[in-house]
């Protein structure tokens, strides 16, 4: 069997407008407005594959759909089912979720369907003409990559809900949503019809439809442009608690601050999909996101600070990987692993420009863009695995290893999204440090864009090549300690070169003990070991790497009873821990699988990490314009 992939760019714009995508700096500023390309849109052409999504059983998580085609061959159609979404790097098998699906033909007679894999189907017969399909689908996990149906709300993403005729994979479709009493609208980035009722709606192709999310109920729908172009925030939920019209102001800002950097806008209009289910996440999209939150979440400021970090990291994905991707992402393998070594760029890059761009658009102050950035350093330096996986391995391994966390993952593993994010803090001071402040990382991504965009698609290689020729030096052996090799970082020439400075910086001595013994301080001891309780019962989770634990043998499941004989519970541990931290070696009672056991343990102090990135007072006036030139607005 062929793996069947997409040709979406093929499909998505015409020439013309294929040509006007790589042309970053088309974008012009002229008295603080940027004026932008916008797509044109492809000419209409009759749908192929007709879908009808009916809610009936919304309360019970069910979505009802129906397939309608004219068959490709007299004797046959074969239909298939993604295996996984874009952006999010996991096969998760979405066949799983489809129930009672049969097939019949024009005059409503059944027809032999038959699975031939886990998620392809044939449909066999004599003098086939037209198809109906009809299956019911599964709804019940909140996440911004599957489905979600209940009584008040659906949330709904193309590649968990749609079974496709292969033969019409690059054909136009045609959605229509009926909608169930007491619901009022569905929202999607989707064309609508331009004759019928409302809720029908038009894809290109395939991958236009699983790039499309869909969202339906009684949505807060606001509507703000920038440069010219329309955007659209819809809020599902939240029962009254978000106030739309100060997001709508934020994610305006948001949105101009990334236009003026890009100098190109590649959409013709664009939806933030914000769903407020008591869960979290976003998705990329070409014209839109699909975002999770609280309904909380608006009036708790770290948390609202945190939502507008999810915004501007999924429309930053605009340009960076949906408009220019690694060449691998060009067309889709909807059925297999995509591997791509560069998905740090894709990902780490972009959240660095996130929160990046919070503070350059003026949404969060210059402290908390330190509190943020010194947090993103700080998961890193505390996570062990970031000297036993480099950040193109972390990458390529994401369809295996990122989204299958277990308790080993910290010690073996390292998050291309913590590290990438924070190599490109330092890539970019660089790139200041060398071309002194006449170049940043905003023009290498500017230029990888001209250069890549589009249906061109650009390799790992590529984009270090462009860096090195922005940088005006080989950055080859910078890339390969960064991200080739699994090693500590080098923080200290970004800090000299902007004027920052980390308080509480560096790790403490092996053995926690002060230099002064009679002047001795209390100690946090470490344990290292991370718990949770369990019917009254502590039970260890994980363990790091070479802490006190570690050392000792304490093993993941293991049920800790005693310190020294002394009872602990998880509100204890720490207590007890403090009252022995000063002997040089305590016993540990644990129990495993049913068995007692006594192990020594080397009570140790807990490793220090970043704990405040700021401004040093001592910082001479050209760091200061340094720091001014990084954090202001982009140029």
């Amino acid at each position: 069997m062929t793996a069947f992939r997409s040709h979406r760019w093929s499909s998505r714009f015409h020439s013309d407008a294929s040509a006007m995508l790589g042309m970053c700096l088309a974008g012009v500023l002229m008295g603080g407005v940027v004026a932008l390309p916008v797509f044109a849109q492809e000419s209409a052409s009759p749908a192929q594959t007709e879908y009808v999504l009916g809610f009936s059983d919304a309360n019970k998580h069910f979505i009802d759909v129906q397939l309608r085609c004219k068959s490709p061959r007299p004797d046959s159609c074969e239909l298939m089912m993604a295996t996984w979404t874009p952006g999010s790097y996991l096969i998760r098998e979405y066949a799983r979720n489809v129930d009672q699906i049969h097939a019949e033909d024009a005059q409503g007679q059944p027809l032999r369907l038959q699975k031939t894999t886990k998620n392809r189907w044939v449909i066999q017969g004599k003098n086939l003409k037209e198809i109906t399909v009809n299956y019911r689908v599964y709804c019940r996990e909140m996440s911004v990559r599957t489905n979600f149906v209940d009584r008040d709300f659906a949330v709904l993403n193309g590649a968990p809900t749609f079974i496709i005729p292969v033969a019409y994979v690059d054909q136009p479709i045609e959605v229509k949503v009926d909608l169930p009493s007491g619901w009022r609208q569905s929202v999607t980035a989707l064309d609508s019809k331009e004759a019928g009722p409302a809720g029908i709606y038009v894809a290109r192709d395939f991958d236009h439809l699983v790039d499309s999310p869909l969202v339906v109920g009684n949505p807060e729908v606001q509507s703000f442009k920038v440069g010219e172009i329309e955007h659209v925030l819809v809020n599902v939920g939240g029962n009254g608690l978000w106030d739309a019209a100060k997001a709508t102001g934020d994610v305006a800002k948001i949105v101009a601050e990334q236009q003026k950097l890009w100098r190109s806008v590649p959409y013709r209009k664009y939806f933030f999909l914000n769903v407020i289910g008591e869960s979290g996440g976003g998705l990329e999209h070409d014209e839109s996101t699909l975002m999770l939150t609280s309904r909380w979440a608006f009036r708790r400021p770290e948390d609202y600070k945190r939502w507008l970090g999810l915004v501007s990291h999924e429309f930053f994905h605009v340009w960076n990987i949906r408009t220019l991707r690694p060449k691998v992402l060009v067309d889709y393998d909807y059925e297999n692993e995509n591997y791509f070594p560069s998905l740090w760029i894709a990902e780490g890059i972009t959240s660095y420009y996130d929160d990046l761009s919070l503070v350059r658009s003026g949404v969060i102050g210059r402290e908390d863009y330190f509190k943020s950035l010194s947090g993103q350093i700080e998961r890193l330096e505390a996570t062990p695995g970031r000297l036993q996986q480099s950040l193109r391995d972390a990458s390529h391994d994401a369809w295996i290893k990122y989204y299958r966390q277990d308790e080993h993952s910290r010690n073996s593993q390292v998050s291309y999204y913590v590290k990438g994010a924070v190599v490109a803090f330092l890539l970019d001071a660089r790139i200041r440090e060398l071309t002194q402040n006449k170049k940043s990382l905003d023009d290498v991504m500017r230029e990888v864009y001209r250069r890549y965009s589009g249906e061109r698609g650009y390799t790992e290689q590529e984009f270090r090549k462009v860096a090195s020729k922005v940088a005006g030096k080989n950055l080859a052996p910078w890339f390969d300690q960064h991200v080739d090799q699994a090693i500590e970082l080098d923080y200290q020439p970004a800090l000299n070169w902007l004027g920052l400075e980390m308080q509480g910086w560096g790790p403490s001595s092996d053995d926690g003990e002060p230099e002064d013994k009679e002047a001795s301080r209390p100690i946090t001891p470490w344990l290292g070991a991370k718990t949770r309780e369990d019917n009254g019962k502590l039970v260890v989770t994980s363990v790091t790497t070479e802490s006190p634990a570690y050392e000792s043998g304490v093993n993941v499941d293991d049920e800790l009873i005693a310190i020294n004989r002394f009872r602990v519970q998880g509100t204890t541990l720490e207590r007890v821990l403090g009252q022995f931290s000063k002997e040089p070696e305590v016993m540990l009672t644990l129990a495993r699988r049913g068995e007692l056991l006594e192990l020594p343990l080397v009570i140790r102090e807990k490793p220090k990490s970043a704990s405040k990135l700021q401004p040093s007072q001592e910082a001479s006036e050209k760091q200061k314009a340094r720091l001014e030139a990084w954090l202001g607005a982009s140029q």
